[in-house]
């Protein structure tokens, strides 16, 4: 099951207490203090996981809490620490306090690592407290609570090409095509309802990772069909593919619906490359092909199931990312 978003609670451990203890020597009537210090509590930490794909654990168990510290011993001797946890995340987890939507951190690197909850730090001992006028201290401090924090853990995908299109435009197909990802592909709506990632090998050794999300419908950015829950998966790239079906009437006004969702859902979101497609070339009659090619000249022309002009798209993506394109946003 693909989960992408979950709120959990984090409790780091409570550092120990100082230790009032005094020396008991033989021969020594009246030793000093010697109270060591409480340890410290543990964290709690994430950590990226690229062979994690999913958040589905986060789903069962959403409170996490870490070991508390020791109390501090006799002889100086300082308590022991609490054992941290480690959160295994995907790579491409946004973590954020939810009371103050801070983003606690942003784990896009395998083997990144952040600390999410501190523990408290641990009391001081009666040694602490001596002084010429106080030879036998008899205060010690407690150990200080860990933090508590509400946090939501939130995946983005990490990819370099997002592709955007209605339902049933051939996003999967495309993407069965140019990588080894195979995506559910049937002749009705919804077919995709999870983000897929694919990664496109091109020549020279060189790659990139696609990214398919649920067909998005007018008014997405409202929260209709199942593309708008997704479109965080393609905020990332660093370029976008908008695939519109060649038996569009309107291909120029699909787009621009398209475009516009995206646009309120993130402005951001847009601010980037841009390649138009127009798909499904082998069951469009020849003649209208030609048209379409002297009509939309921004678009490239291809069919996701036979491979016609495919190649051409790659290069075209290829110079996109490579930054040797004149490709200019929209």
């Amino acid at each position: 099951m693909f989960i992408d978003y979950v709120e959990i609670d984090v409790q780091a451990g409570r550092g120990g207490d100082g230790r009032i203890s005094f020396r008991r020597e033989k021969f020594i009537a009246k030793g000093g203090p010697d109270g060591g210090d409480g340890g410290r509590g543990g964290n709690i930490i994430a950590k990226a996981d690229a062979n994690i794909t999913t958040l589905l654990d986060f789903r069962y168990r959403r409170k996490y809490k870490a070991e508390n510290g020791q109390p501090g011993g006799g002889g100086l001797k300082t308590g022991r620490g609490g054992n941290i946890v480690s959160l295994k995340v995907p790579v491409g987890t946004i973590i954020k306090d939810i009371e103050t939507d801070r983003v606690i951190a942003d784990l896009d690197e395998n083997g990144m690592e952040a600390i999410l909850a501190s523990g408290g730090r641990g009391g001081k001992g009666n040694d602490h407290f001596k002084s010429s006028t106080n030879q036998t201290p008899r205060q010690a401090t407690p150990g200080r609570a860990g933090e508590r924090l509400k946090l939501t853990l939130e995946l983005k995908l990490l990819a370099d090409v997002g592709l955007v299109g209605y339902p049933n435009a051939g996003k999967s197909t495309l993407l069965s095509r140019v990588s080894a990802a195979r995506p559910k592909i049937a002749d009705y709506p919804f077919t995709t309802l999870v983000p897929n990632l694919g990664i496109v090998r091109l020549r020279d050794f060189q790659s990139f990772v696609m990214a398919d999300i649920p067909g998005i419908i007018e008014g997405a950015s409202e929260g209709k069909g199942l593309g708008y829950q997704f479109l965080r998966h393609i905020q990332r790239t660093a370029v976008l593919l908008f695939i519109v079906d060649g038996f569009e009437e309107k291909v120029k006004e699909t787009f621009d619906k398209l475009y516009g969702e995206l646009k309120k859902f993130d402005p951001d979101l847009v601010d980037r490359k841009i390649v138009r497609v127009i798909n499904k070339t082998d069951i469009i009659d020849g003649d209208i092909v030609e048209k379409m090619k002297i009509d939309y000249p921004d678009y490239l022309l291809i069919s996701a199931v036979t491979g016609d002009g495919v190649d051409s798209l790659l290069n075209r993506l290829q110079q996109a990312l490579d930054g040797t394109d004149e490709i200019e946003q929209y």
